[in-house]
């Protein structure tokens, strides 16, 4: 059987294809117009990556690393730094102390404790909202100096140990021994000669560190007026410093060489009323010897004049 034919097959007809461009047309019309409402997202949207950018590295150098600046030379020659100049930037690393404590050797970075900071005069705030902000992002992302008083140094002797100096070699001594330092930088090369001080037992939970810049360093040594005041609490360690990112030519890791692992074993010089013991000792046997003496003598005189 035949099927019928539609009255509307005629008309129907001729306006598929137009349908068909139509439909055509409209696909082509919305592609045109996701592509300029896709310009439109992304201009929308780079706010929010770069808030997301800024968020994360917050969150990055608040709890797995951050950049510092080097503002001193208290560091050299392991790190540059100088007032007024283009200082090493340095990657310090905020996870590792969490799972062990600093050994000596390492380069720290650290808050401040008050010992080290009460004299310090507070760095001048600018009244100018732009400039702190810009300020603020800076120092977020190690190209401006911080607010806070972070200092870097090297860890020399750890808590229960006792430093003192220097043996006759001009050494740095841990625990009667000498230690080994070949990142010691001398300014004057004529003149390698560090500043004696008395022994200090680092208190418990503290560090004992020195600057690189050996007779160029306020560092424990000074610190707090020396002595037990100048140890730096662990508490207050940031971070390990790992590796110098800027400037380009500066690019490598820091050296976190153990000084007293190689350290040798040195006489040290007894206490004042220790080394007067043999004289001491001198004056006490002094007269029972010449006692004995003077004794001996008439016992051999007595002998001899019995033989005349």
């Amino acid at each position: 059987m035949v099927e019928p034919v539609s009255r509307n097959a005629d008309e129907d007809g001729p306006e598929r294809p137009e349908e068909d461009q139509e439909r055509s047309g409209g696909r082509g019309g919305s592609h045109r117009r996701g592509k300029s409402s896709k310009k439109r997202s992304f201009w929308k949207e780079l706010p929010i990556l770069i808030v997301i950018a800024l968020v994360l590295t917050i969150l990055i150098q608040a709890f797995l690393a951050k950049v510092y600046m080097i503002p001193s030379g208290s560091m050299e020659s392991t790190l540059h730094g100088c007032p007024g100049c283009t200082g090493d930037r340095i990657l310090v690393d905020r996870v590792t102390y969490d799972f062990t404590d600093p050994s000596p050797g390492d380069v720290i970075v650290f808050k401040g404790p008050p010992a080290w900071t009460e004299n310090e005069i507070a760095p001048q705030e600018s009244s100018n909202i732009v400039v702190r902000a810009l300020r603020g992002l800076g120092s977020l992302v190690g190209f401006a100096p911080p607010d806070e008083r972070d200092f870097v140094k090297r860890v020399i002797a750890t808590s229960g140990q006792t430093v003192q100096c220097c043996d006759d070699r001009n050494r740095v001594i841990v625990d009667g021994k000498a230690l080994d330092e070949p990142y010691i930088h001398w300014e004057d090369d004529n003149h390698r000669v560090q500043e004696s001080f008395a022994p200090v037992k680092v208190p418990q939970g503290a560090l004992w560190v020195m600057g690189d810049n050996r007779n160029n360093s306020a560092d424990s040594r000074y610190q707090g007026g020396g002595g037990p005041n100048g140890a730096v609490p662990v508490d207050d360690v940031i971070g390990k410093a790992r590796i110098i990112v800027l400037p380009p030519s500066r690019w490598g890791g820091i050296s976190d060489h153990n000084p007293q692992e190689n350290a040798q074993p040195v006489a040290l010089g007894a206490p004042a009323w220790q080394q007067g013991l043999p004289l001491g000792i001198g004056f006490a046997t002094a007269v029972p010897t010449l006692f004995v003496g003077r004794r001996l003598k008439a016992g051999l005189r007595k002998a001899a004049g019995r033989r005349r």
